[in-house]
């Protein structure tokens, strides 16, 4: 049996020294699409939390849609959908102008789609992790005289950021896995360029188990991270 893979083996050794650079530009682009993506979904998130907490009943009702619309659709289907409508308009809206033709640039349309899906499941996170702060504590900085602003940056985050961590933890290894939907745009990620890189050498098995262990590695790392952030919120949270 040994026998028999050894050659297999070899021949996926050989192959990797030439696919070895691209491999590593894939995991970048993957890294940085999943780290801008969950910039960006944040942001979504504590907008989406504060309207969904707002008094106003329009706020409620547009966070409600858009928190129910992203969680019922999948997230391939909404990859197309954003991705493909927002090149239809863009086309139609050039044409119509008569400027030339413009292409979506597929990374920054990924950027967008995973913010945007992954912006409605920080909604609940934060939601859930501002009802759990005191109103005390809002009411006693607001009376010594913070401006909102002030108030969110000192006194709400710091305390609401000990109940979001375990939930934005989890959405974070969900989104760095969700970032291999963007191959299907044409973006040269780790999975594109793994299947390239398997097919081009006829070694495709080996090279889609190497990108496994890559996620694999990038997900451990994040852990890591995460424990210790979680570590170290909960001590500020004991002072």
């Amino acid at each position: 049996m040994l026998e028999q893979l050894s050659p297999a083996f070899v021949q996926f050794v050989l192959s990797l020294q030439g696919f070895a650079p691209l491999l590593l530009q894939g995991t970048w682009v993957t890294l940085k699409l999943a780290v801008l993506s969950l910039l960006l979904g944040l942001a979504f998130g504590l907008i989406g939390a504060y309207a969904k907490l707002s008094s106003v009943w329009g706020w409620r009702c547009a966070a409600r849609i858009y928190t129910t619309l992203i969680r019922a659709v999948p997230d391939l289907l909404l990859m197309l959908l954003i991705f493909y409508g927002l090149q239809t308009g863009l086309t139609r809206l050039t044409g119509g102008l008569g400027w030339a033709y413009i292409e979506i640039d597929p990374f920054g349309a990924g950027v967008i789609t995973l913010g945007f899906i992954y912006g409605a499941y920080f909604t609940e996170t934060f939601r859930g992790a501002l009802l759990a702060v005191p109103r005390g504590q809002v009411s006693a900085a607001q009376a010594l005289g913070m401006r909102p602003i002030q108030s969110f940056v000192h006194v709400v985050f710091p305390q609401m950021i000990r109940f979001a961590l375990p939930g934005l933890g989890n959405n974070w290894m969900v989104l760095l896995k969700a970032t291999a939907l963007v191959s299907i745009i044409g973006l040269a990620d780790l999975v594109k360029v793994a299947q390239v890189a398997g097919k081009s050498s006829q070694q495709l098995l080996g090279f889609l188990l190497l990108a496994a262990l890559i996620y694999l590695l990038m997900s451990s790392a994040s852990n890591a991270v995460l424990r210790w952030l979680e570590r170290r919120y909960r001590r500020e949270g004991q002072l």
